[in-house]
């Protein structure tokens, strides 16, 4: 089926207006969420970074360091930092991979599980209290779109 391809937004370059650029949405939503979600993290003595990396492991799953800096959109120096103070403060180990020793991989401790799951309570009533008004379908469509987007900006 043919689509319609979009008008180039350059096409209308002096109708530009952040109500209509789409990246403003994504940053205002962005800004809103870790405003919301930060202090009640705080409160746990968890961050974002921490949250990304407790959220994306579960029960038994193994990480390499590279695969989490992937998931969280941040570079590999930095996710090291980030495990490395987790490992620190006992929520998750570090261990060379079984195949491949030059591998790093995280996985949780039973006090990083235990943080996953309080931190998933909090995530989980923010997200409930913010998608209360959309449908299943509304919230499918939203996910299918955000997911175009990401590809879309892949390098």
């Amino acid at each position: 089926m043919y689509k319609e391809p979009m008008v180039r937004f350059e096409d209308h370059l002096s109708l530009f207006s952040r109500q209509n650029w789409p990246f403003y949405w994504l940053s205002q939503v962005v800004g809103r969420y870790q405003e919301q979600i930060e202090p009640r993290l705080k409160d746990m003595n968890l961050d974002i970074s921490r949250w990304r990396v407790l959220g994306t492991l579960s029960e038994g799953a193994r990480f390499s360091v590279s695969d989490l800096a992937e998931q969280a959109i941040v570079k590999l120096p930095t996710m090291m930092k980030i495990v490395q103070r987790m490992q620190a403060d006992g929520l998750v180990t570090l261990s060379p991979k079984e195949t491949d020793g030059r591998v790093t991989e995280v996985a949780l401790t039973p006090k990083g599980l235990s943080a996953r799951e309080e931190a998933l309570a909090v995530v989980m009533d923010l997200h409930d209290r913010t998608f209360s008004q959309f449908t299943k379908d509304e919230m499918g469509q939203l996910n299918a779109t955000l997911a175009r987007i990401f590809a879309a900006l892949r390098p």
